[in-house]
C-alpha cells in the first residue's frame, strides 16, 4: 500500500470503461503481490464472477516463488484455465525455471522489462519455443532506447512480440509496425488505472487496413493461447481454488481476444 497499483486494482470501473470502449474480453492478473499463490486464487475468483469477460494470467515472483514455479503454474492452468504468465522486472526477471515451466506448459510470457530490452537477447535465442510478450514496447517511462531496441527485437527474433500500453512515444508505435508487421503487435489497456478507450485508440489512428487492425486488437494473441496444450497430470502442489474454477470456452468463440483486452469481433476474418 504505497502507491495505487500495487493497493486496490478495482475491476468494475475498468469493466464499465472497456464495454464502453467496445472491449468484449480482457487478460488480467494480479496487481504487485507479497503471496503470488494467493493473489492467483483471488484473481481466480474475480474471473470466476466474470466469465464471459476475463481470461487469467498467472503472476509468478521468479526469485521468490523457486521452486514451486511449475506446480504454481499448472495449479493455475487445470484449475482456473488461465492461459499465461506474467513477470515483472521490477521485482525479478524471468529465470530458466519460469522458462522451462512456460516451455513444458506452452504458455505465453508477458514480461515488463522496465526499461531493460537487453535481457530479451537473453531469453529468446535461449527458449525459442517459448513466446514472450514485452510489455509497453519495453518501457513505461519513456525510455525511448528500450523502445528502438524493442522494435528491433520483435523483428529479429520470430517468438518476440511487444504490446502497446502507456507508450507515449507514438512515433515507436509506428516504427515497429513497419519494421516488424503488424503480426508482431499487441494491443493492451494497462488497466484499470489507463483508460482502455484511449490506449485503443492509438491503434486506430494508425490506418491499418482492417484485417491488420484486427490482427493487432486480437487475432495474434489469440494465435499465441491457441499453442497451449493441457498439463500433464503431475502434482499441483495444492488445489485451493476448488469449486472456484471458471471453464474458459473454446478460444474460437472469441476471435478478438487481445494481450489485456478485446475488441469486438471481426471473427471472419481471425478465423482464416
Amino acid at each position: 500500500m504505497t502507491v495505487p497499483w500495487n493497493t486496490n486494482a478495482p475491476i468494475k470501473p475498468y469493466l464499465r470503461r472497456a464495454r464502453a470502449a467496445g472491449i468484449d474480453k480482457t487478460i488480467v492478473c494480479a496487481a504487485f503481490n507479497s503471496d503470488y499463490f494467493k493473489a492467483n486464487t483471488r484473481v481466480a475468483r474475480i474471473i470466476a464472477q466474470h466469465p464471459d469477460r476475463l481470461v487469467g494470467f498467472a503472476f509468478v515472483h521468479a526469485t521468490r516463488d523457486a521452486g514451486r514455479i511449475r506446480s504454481m503454474l499448472e495449479c493455475a492452468v487445470r484449475n482456473w484455465g488461465f492461459r499465461g504468465i506474467k513477470v515483472h522486472g521490477h521485482e525479478a526477471m524471468p529465470t530458466r525455471e519460469v522458462c522451462d515451466a512456460a516451455r513444458r506448459l506452452k504458455l505465453p510470457m508477458l514480461v515488463d522489462v522496465t526499461s531493460r530490452a537487453e535481457v530479451i537477447d537473453m531469453l529468446a535465442p535461449e527458449y525459442q519455443d517459448v513466446n514472450f510478450i514485452v510489455a509497453h514496447l519495453g518501457s513505461n517511462t519513456d525510455n525511448f532506447r528500450a523502445h528502438q531496441q524493442v522494435v528491433d527485437q520483435i523483428a529479429r527474433y520470430s517468438n518476440v512480440y511487444t504490446e502497446t500500453s502507456g507508450v507515449r512515444l507514438y512515433d515507436y508505435v509506428v516504427r515497429a509496425v513497419r519494421k516488424a508487421g503488424c503480426r508482431k503487435i499487441l494491443f493492451g489497456s494497462d488497466g484499470p488505472w489507463s483508460h482502455p478507450g484511449v490506449e485503443i485508440q492509438k491503434i486506430r489512428l494508425l490506418g491499418l487496413s482492417r484485417e491488420d487492425e484486427a490482427l493487432i486488437l486480437g487475432g495474434n494473441i489469440l494465435r499465441l493461447l491457441r499453442r497451449q496444450s493441457a498439463p500433464d497430470n503431475a502434482a499441483s502442489g495444492g488445489n485451493p481454488g476448488r469449486g472456484i474454477s471458471p471453464q474458459v470456452a473454446d478460444l474460437r468463440e472469441f476471435p478478438t481476444i487481445a494481450a489485456r483486452d478485446v475488441t469486438p469481433s471481426l471473427a471472419k476474418n481471425l478465423r482464416k
